[in-house]
């Protein structure tokens, strides 16, 4: 059984979840960690936990994600995993740090590139990638079937939707994404998302004002 552990990090209040189960072999995913009290935290849980960091994982390459990939990567020794769509921001990541006021030395390297319908291992435990752009090129999600379970990043919200507003973001492509990706799954499946609290698909389905058709909800 995977057990999900959540932390909000830095200015942006991005969600950084480790997911890990029986065996003690976990994955990091979004590592928003930016402050050094921040990555301790993280660290601390870890080595608590007596955790096997297996997999560096990343929703979308937005900076807010990923400012702590480079210290996770130092200290644990795992590269970060995301879609190539998203090598877009990672090249400008250095920039955009600074035009948000935060400091990054260098942009992360991608050790491996995720695919849709990929299926990572960790464990006993499986997550199949969703591709689900919209919000940003190179946007997925992290699904486990078993549990009925997923992580979003910024594609779905509580009550909202991820941005469009960014490069490469586009709504009619985000509501496509959700509507064939997400809302195809049991209504009984919790959202994990990247800001903000839980939700599930079925409240989504139901309640989500930026997801109707002809306005009616889906």
């Amino acid at each position: 059984m995977i057990n999900i552990k959540k932390f909000t990090f830095n200015p942006f209040q991005v969600n950084t979840f480790i997911l890990y189960d029986d065996t003690k072999e976990c994955v990091i995913i979004d590592p928003g960690c930016e402050e050094e009290f921040e990555c301790r935290s993280l660290f601390d849980f870890i080595e608590n936990e007596g955790l096997k960091p297996k997999k560096l994982l990343c929703t979308h390459t937005h900076i807010d994600h990923i400012m702590g990939s480079m210290i996770v990567e130092e200290r644990l020794g795992i590269g970060l995993e995301a879609h190539e769509a998203g090598m877009m921001f990672l090249e400008h990541a250095v920039s955009a740090a600074a035009d948000y006021g935060l400091t990054l030395s260098k942009a992360p390297k991608v050790s491996h590139f995720l695919s849709d319908g990929e299926i990572i291992t960790f464990g006993n435990s499986k997550l199949e990638v969703l591709y689900t752009p919209g919000h940003a090129d190179g946007s997925v999600c992290f699904l486990c079937r078993e549990q009925n379970f997923v992580v979003v990043g910024d594609v779905l919200f509580n009550m909202s939707i991820g941005r469009t507003d960014f490069p490469s973001g586009d709504f009619d492509l985000l509501q496509k994404s959700i509507f064939e990706r997400l809302f195809i799954l049991p209504d009984e499946t919790i959202v994990y998302p990247g800001h903000g609290p839980e939700t599930n698909i079925g409240y989504e389905k139901n309640n989500n004002p930026f997801l109707t058709r002809n306005g009616i909800m889906h």
